[in-house]
């Protein structure tokens, strides 16, 4: 659930506010009443070594290429005139 903060709460307080939005909290920065901004944080990025992935795709069926194009061909609208 997002808290709401007023500007001044924001402009005071940005550290502890920095510290909930890294735990994950957001906020909805109010002005008069009147939401003017949303503060997320954001997401955090994983870097994951080629050999785990490696691993994890290595029971995975082969895909037969010719076989999803045809299969794709002819559900997916692929006319290059604009529809009317």
């Amino acid at each position: 659930m997002q808290r709401k903060i007023s500007l001044r709460k924001l402009r005071n307080s940005s550290a502890e506010i920095m510290r909930a939005l890294d735990a994950g909290e957001s906020f909805v920065v109010m002005s008069n009443d009147v939401p003017l901004a949303e503060l997320k944080p954001l997401r955090r990025q994983y870097f994951v070594p080629k050999g785990i992935v490696l691993r994890a795709f290595r029971s995975a069926p082969s895909i037969d290429l010719d076989r999803l194009r045809t299969e794709l061909d002819a559900v997916a609208y692929q006319c290059p005139e604009p529809r009317a």
